[in-house]
C-alpha cells in the first residue's frame, strides 16, 4: 500500500511539472495541460482516485495549498501600482462583482438549470477571475499600459471576495429561517472581513518583527514564513470557516508594501512553491471528476458558458469602466480575459461536498459545471489571448529591446546600430554629465543608479526583453544582473567581464552570462574606446561568417548579436555561440590588431 501511495504522489508531481514544461515550450496555458493530465489519470483511466488516495486529508491539503497560492499573489500587489488604476479596480470589485454575481446567477437558473440556491452559490463563486491562470497568460502576452496591473489586482483581490460570498450563500442555504439567515450573514461578514483581516495584519507584522530583530536565522526564514502563513490561515478558518483566504491575502499585501525588511527571498520561495502546488492541485481536482458527473452536463450548460464569456464578462467590464481613461482596445481586451482557476475549482469542490454532508441534493452537478467553465474559459481565452493582443497592437509578446547599464562608446555604438533596425535600446548611467551628453546625441538615456529602488521603479521596460550590464564595477554589474534575472529570463541577462585574466573570476552564482565571451573584458573597452568599432555585416552565400572571420582575424572579433530576417535578436555569450545563417545580420566588436597587442603588454604589467 505504501508503495502505491509513493508511486501516486510521484505521478502527480512528475505529471504536473512535465505539463508546466510542455506549456512553457509550446507557449500554451499550463492549466489546460494540467487538467488534461488530471482527466486522463482520473475519470478516463481510473489510475488516480484522490478521495481514496488522500482520504480526509484531501480538502485540508487543498485549502492550505490555495491559501499559500493566494498569499503569493498578495505579495505581487504593490500599492504604488494601484494608484493610477484605483478607480477601475474599485469598480471591478464592487460594481463588477454585483453585475457578475447577479447575471451569472440568472443565467445558471434559466439555462443549466439549477435551483435558485445553487444558482446564487455558483454566481458567487464565479465572481473570481483566476489569477493563477491570468498571470501566466500575462507573462506570455506582455500587454502594454495598465491592462496587466488591472487584471492582476482584480484577480487576486476577487478570489477571497468570491470565497466569502460563496460562504455567505452557503450559510444561508443551510439556515432554517429568514431571521437565522440574516443573523448568520451579518456574523459571517464581520468574522471574515474584520477578524480575518486583523489576523492577517498581525501575522504580517509578526513576521516583519521577527525578521527585523534577527530572531530568525537565514536558513529558517522561508520555513518560518510558511509556518506563519499556515497558522494565520488556520486561525482565521477556526473563527470563521473559509475566511482564511481573506487573511492570507491581506498578509501578503502588507508584506509586499512594507519597507522595514527585505522579503524578496520569501517571494522567490513562494513562487517556486506555488508552481509545485498549483501543478499538483489541478491534477488532483481534475482526477476527482467521475464520468457519471460529466454525463450530467446538458446543452444548457454549454449555453451558460457561452453567456459567461460573450455577454456577462463584457457587460461587467462596460459597467465598471464607465468614465475611466481606458480606450476601447483596453476595454475590449479586459472583456476578453476572465479565465477561472484553482480557487473556483477548490471552493466549488469544498462547498459541493459540504452540501452533500448536509443532505442537500443536487450539489453533485456543481463540480462538473465548474470544470466545464474552467476548461472552456482557459481554451477560449488562452488560445486567443496572444492573437487578439497582436490584432489590437497592445502587447510586447516577444520584446527585442535591450536595457544597457553603463554609458561608454561601445554602448552608444550599439544603440546607434540597433536603432537602424528598429530595436529599442535604453541606456542608464549614474553619471549626470554622461547622460546629458548622450541625450544631446539623440540617444535615449536615463539618469540613475541601477541598484536604486527609485530608479528601478521609473524604468519603462515596454518593448525591452534583454539586459546588459556594461559598467566597470563588477559588483554593480552582478547585483543588477541578479535583480533583472527576476524580471527577464536569466538567459536574456548579460554582463561584461570586468576581471583581467590574472584575477579570479566571479563565482557563477554571483553573475549572469558574459556578453560575447569571457575574453571581452571591460578594461579593453575602457582604454581603447576610440580604436574599437561596432560593425553590422550581412551574411550571404558570397560572404559567409567564415569569410568574415578570415578577413578580420578570430582574435580581433567579438560577436555581439545576430539579427534575423524578421528582426529577432540573438545575443552571443560565453554559453551561446551561434553561427549566423545566410540573410542574417552579424553585429560585432572589431579590435585593431595593434591595440590588441599593446593591451596585452600593459595587462601583463598589471594595468587594469
Amino acid at each position: 500500500m505504501s508503495e502505491q501511495i509513493i508511486i501516486g504522489l510521484a505521478a502527480i508531481i512528475v505529471l504536473g511539472i512535465f505539463a508546466q514544461w510542455v506549456a512553457w515550450h509550446f507557449k500554451l496555458p499550463s492549466i489546460l495541460l494540467l487538467l488534461l493530465f488530471g482527466f486522463i489519470v482520473g475519470p478516463f483511466t481510473g489510475y488516480l482516485q484522490p478521495d481514496k488516495f488522500f482520504g480526509e486529508l484531501l480538502f485540508p491539503f487543498v485549502s492550505i495549498s490555495v491559501a499559500i497560492i493566494l498569499f503569493e499573489g498578495g505579495l505581487s500587489l504593490k500599492l504604488d501600482e494601484l494608484k493610477p488604476i484605483f478607480k477601475v479596480v474599485r469598480n471591478l470589485i464592487t460594481i463588477g462583482t454585483l453585475v457578475t454575481w447577479s447575471l451569472t446567477s440568472l443565467a445558471a437558473y434559466y439555462f443549466i438549470p439549477l435551483t435558485w440556491n445553487f444558482s446564487v452559490l455558483l454566481g458567487a463563486i464565479l465572481v473570481v477571475t483566476g489569477p493563477t491562470v491570468i498571470m501566466p497568460l500575462l507573462r506570455l502576452v506582455k500587454p502594454k499600459g495598465q491592462i496587466n496591473s488591472i487584471l492582476k489586482w482584480e484577480g487576486i483581490v476577487n478570489d477571497p471576495i468570491g470565497a466569502m460570498l460563496a460562504l455567505l450563500v452557503f450559510e444561508t442555504i443551510i439556515s432554517t429561517g429568514f431571521f437565522d439567515a440574516t443573523l448568520t450573514t451579518g456574523i459571517t461578514i464581520f468574522k471574515t472581513v474584520v477578524i480575518s483581516s486583523a489576523i492577517g495584519v498581525i501575522g504580517a507584522y509578526l513576521l516583519v518583527f521577527l525578521l527585523k530583530k534577527d530572531y530568525i536565522p537565514d536558513f529558517l526564514q522561508n520555513p518560518s514564513s510558511l509556518a506563519i502563513i499556515i497558522l494565520v490561515f488556520a486561525l482565521a478558518n477556526t473563527i470563521q470557516s473559509e475566511s482564511g483566504l481573506f487573511a492570507v491575502t491581506i498578509m501578503g499585501i502588507i508584506l509586499a508594501n512594507q519597507h522595514q525588511v527585505v522579503v524578496e527571498h520569501i517571494i522567490e520561495f513562494k513562487e517556486n512553491l506555488r508552481v509545485l502546488l498549483l501543478s499538483s492541485l489541478f491534477i488532483v481536482l481534475a482526477a476527482r471528476l467521475k464520468l457519471t458527473e460529466i454525463a450530467l452536463l446538458q446543452t444548457g450548460s454549454f449555453i451558460f458558458v457561452g453567456l459567461l464569456i460573450f455577454a456577462i464578462r463584457p457587460l461587467t467590464i462596460f459597467a465598471s469602466t464607465i468614465g475611466s481613461h481606458l480606450n476601447w482596445k483596453e476595454k475590449l481586451y479586459l472583456s476578453w480575459m476572465a479565465p477561472r482557476g484553482i480557487v473556483a475549482a477548490a471552493v466549488t469542490s469544498i462547498f459541493a461536498l459540504e452540501l452533500e454532508h448536509h443532505g442537500i441534493k443536487g450539489a453533485e452537478i456543481l463540480v462538473p459545471i465548474m470544470f466545464l467553465i474552467i476548461v472552456s474559459t482557459i481554451v477560449v481565452y488562452g488560445l486567443s489571448a496572444i492573437p487578439l493582443a497582436k490584432v489590437l497592437h497592445i502587447s510586447d509578446i516577444d520584446p527585442q529591446g535591450i536595457l544597457i547599464v553603463g554609458i561608454n562608446h561601445l554602448s552608444k555604438d550599439i544603440y546607434k546600430i540597433l536603432k537602424k533596425y528598429n530595436i529599442k535600446v535604453l541606456l542608464v548611467d549614474n553619471n549626470w554629465d554622461k547622460v546629458t551628453n548622450t541625450r544631446r546625441e539623440g540617444i535615449d538615456a536615463m539618469f540613475g543608479s541601477i541598484v536604486s529602488e527609485k530608479t528601478l521603479e521609473h524604468i519603462n521596460l515596454e518593448g525591452i526583453g534583454k539586459f546588459i550590464a556594461f559598467t566597470p564595477n563588477k559588483g554593480i554589474n552582478s547585483l543588477a544582473a541578479i535583480y533583472f534575472s527576476r524580471i527577464f529570463e536569466s538567459a536574456d541577462v548579460y554582463q561584461i567581464n570586468t576581471a583581467p585574466k590574472f584575477n579570479q573570476d566571479l563565482s557563477k552564482e554571483l553573475r549572469s552570462n558574459y556578453l560575447s565571451s569571457q575574453k571581452l573584458e571591460y578594461p579593453l573597452l575602457e582604454h581603447y574606446d576610440e580604436t574599437i568599432k561596432v560593425k553590422a555585416t550581412k551574411i550571404t552565400e558570397e560572404y559567409s561568417f567564415d569569410n568574415f572571420i578570415e578577413q578580420y582575424g578570430n582574435d580581433n572579433v567579438y560577436p555581439l548579436f545576430i539579427l534575423s530576417k524578421d528582426n529577432k535578436l540573438t545575443v552571443f555569450s560565453d554559453k551561446n555561440q551561434p553561427k549566423p545563417k545566410n540573410g542574417e545580420t552579424l553585429i560585432t566588436v572589431i579590435l585593431n590588431e595593434n591595440v590588441k597587442l599593446q593591451f596585452n603588454k600593459q595587462e601583463s604589467r598589471g594595468i587594469e
